[in-house]
This record gives structure tokens, C-alpha cells and sequence, in this order.
């Protein structure tokens, strides 16, 4: 699909509330928007999908060439991603299936949409079949009421406990399984451990980034006598940072190289992170329980 082809889809698409005339008429068509692996800019792409459950199905085909497309190696290094179907959008966490999953979700796509079979006997790699599911964690109850900045940094820390538990039980869910077959050939950790762990990591950068960039800075000039408390915050920020920096090169393949080493240090960050966000809802977010959120257009928030 040519450039421009791809850009008239898009806006066709979003003109006529997901319907797309000509080559895709009547067909499931949704948007993906990735964020690019080397540009760090979003990247959006019309393909078809398949629904299967609760979530969404899309292969990275690209129409049987011998190489992934793009937007498949985009969402490998960045797994949160943004879906468009019809009027609607969200957010998802993006998990290529792997093993008998996979094998079983694309006998699923082929049987609703014969073509993918077409374009997996034309090539001798294996069609990546990519589940979009929602990115929040199990148990997530959804956004709670968010009227303060203390409201919504409560929410936040919500959300990084439920998936740092998630990715938690994942991964000693795996040790379990090796335990129980002792000389077995287990898989490394996997796709979808992978997948979560890199997209609760780069939420927990964003968080801190935008505390050390706006946060934190203004409060420690309306509080001075905090500055010790201030200064505990932003070391503790670079000790998670260290670990996180770890943790995303043993990410750097699609499966994780060494999984005892990933387990050490997830036990790390975990104990830190824990720690460091119940100081902060003591010292800090009570602070903020008058600072109104969002903050009004062309205020200091």
C-alpha cells in the first residue's frame, strides 16, 4: 500500500466513522497507531482485524513479503498502541501470540478471512498474529473520580501496582511451570510477559519525567522546607531508572535472554517502586489534594 494510498484510507476512515469504500468495502478495517522503534513518532497504519473474545486480532502479513512490516517491529519496542474501530478508540497493550496460542488464533483468522492463508503459503516466515487487548491491568476498576492532581497521581500509582503485580504473577507463574518439569526445555519468559513489562516500564518513565520536569520543582518552591523530601523523591526516581534500564535490555530480543537475571531485578524494582510510592502519598500528594485537574487552560496547574 503506497503512502498515499494509505493517507486517503486514513482519512476516508475517519471521515465515514470506520467505512471505507473501493479495494476495502464492507470489510473489517481498523487503525493502529504505533509509535515509530527509531523516529519515537506515531505511525498509523489501516488493517484488517478479526475479532476473537474480547480482543482484536491483525496479522503482520504484509501482503506474504519475506520481512515483518513497520508497524509490527514499532510495536515490539513500544507495545502500548492507540485503536481506532468505527467512531471509537483506545488504548491497547499490543502481545504477539507464540506456540500453540498462535497456532490456534490463526486457524481462527484464516477461518474468517481466507487470505491469510494465501499470504502464510507465500512466505517461509511465520505471520505474526497480534492480539489487541486493553492495557490495564487484571482487577483494574477503571479511572476513579479525578477532580485533583492528588486524584490523578493516586490513579496513576494504582494503575503501576496492578500491572507491576500482573507482571509479577506472570513471571513466577513461568518459574512455577519450570519447577514442575525439572530438565524440561521451557521458553524464555515470553512475548507476553515482554510486551507488559515494557509498557509498564515506559509508563512509570513518563510519570516520573513529568514529576522531575513540572511536579516536583514547583512544589519545592512553594515548600522549601520539603527539600530533603524533594531530594529523596528525585534520587530515588534515578535508582528505578537504573533498574528499568536493566530490565528493558534484558528486553532487547523478542524473548527475554535470561530469565533468573530478569527475575532478580523485577524483585528489585519492585521492592523500590513499592516503597517509593507509599513515601510519596505520605509526604507529598497530600499537598496537592487543592491543585485541580486538569489544570485550566493557560494556568500554571
Amino acid at each position: 500500500m503506497s503512502s498515499s494510498f494509505q493517507r486517503s484510507v486514513i482519512e476516508e476512515f475517519r471521515a465515514h466513522g470506520g467505512r471505507v469504500g473501493g479495494p476495502f468495502e464492507g470489510a473489517d478495517l481498523l487503525l493502529l497507531t504505533t509509535t515509530g522503534a527509531r523516529s519515537g513518532l506515531p505511525r498509523t497504519t489501516p488493517l484488517g482485524y478479526v475479532r476473537h473474545g474480547g480482543a482484536l486480532l491483525v496479522v503482520a502479513s504484509n501482503l506474504g513479503a519475506p520481512h515483518h512490516p513497520a508497524w509490527y517491529h514499532n510495536l515490539l519496542a513500544r507495545p502500548v498502541v492507540r485503536v481506532e474501530v468505527g467512531t471509537g478508540a483506545f488504548e491497547a497493550l499490543a502481545v504477539p501470540a507464540e506456540g500453540a496460542r498462535r497456532a490456534e488464533l490463526f486457524r481462527e483468522v484464516v477461518r474468517v478471512a481466507p487470505g491469510y492463508g494465501a499470504y502464510q503459503a507465500a512466505t517461509a516466515r511465520e505471520l505474526p498474529v497480534v492480539e489487541l487487548a486493553t492495557a490495564e491491568p487484571e482487577g483494574w476498576a477503571g479511572p476513579r473520580e479525578v477532580r485533583t492532581l492528588a486524584d490523578k497521581i493516586l490513579e496513576v500509582h494504582a494503575w503501576l501496582r496492578g500491572q507491576l503485580r500482573q507482571v509479577a504473577a506472570e513471571t513466577e507463574a513461568h518459574f512455577a511451570a519450570r519447577e514442575a518439569q525439572p530438565g524440561a526445555l521451557v521458553p524464555g519468559l515470553g512475548l507476553q510477559i515482554r510486551q507488559r513489562c515494557l509498557a509498564f516500564c515506559q509508563t512509570l518513565r513518563f510519570h516520573h519525567d513529568g514529576e522531575d520536569g513540572h511536579v516536583l520543582p514547583v512544589m519545592a518552591v512553594h515548600h522549601p522546607e520539603l527539600a530533603e523530601v524533594f531530594a529523596r523523591l528525585g534520587k530515588e526516581h534515578r535508582v528505578i531508572a537504573g533498574i528499568q534500564e536493566r530490565l528493558a535490555a534484558l528486553l532487547t530480543g523478542v524473548g527475554v535472554a535470561e530469565p533468573e537475571r530478569f527475575r532478580g531485578e523485577l524483585r528489585r524494582m519492585s521492592a523500590e517502586l513499592l516503597a517509593h510510592l507509599a513515601y510519596e502519598e505520605e509526604t507529598v500528594v497530600p499537598l496537592l489534594t487543592e491543585v485541580p485537574w486538569p489544570p485550566a487552560p493557560g494556568g500554571r496547574g
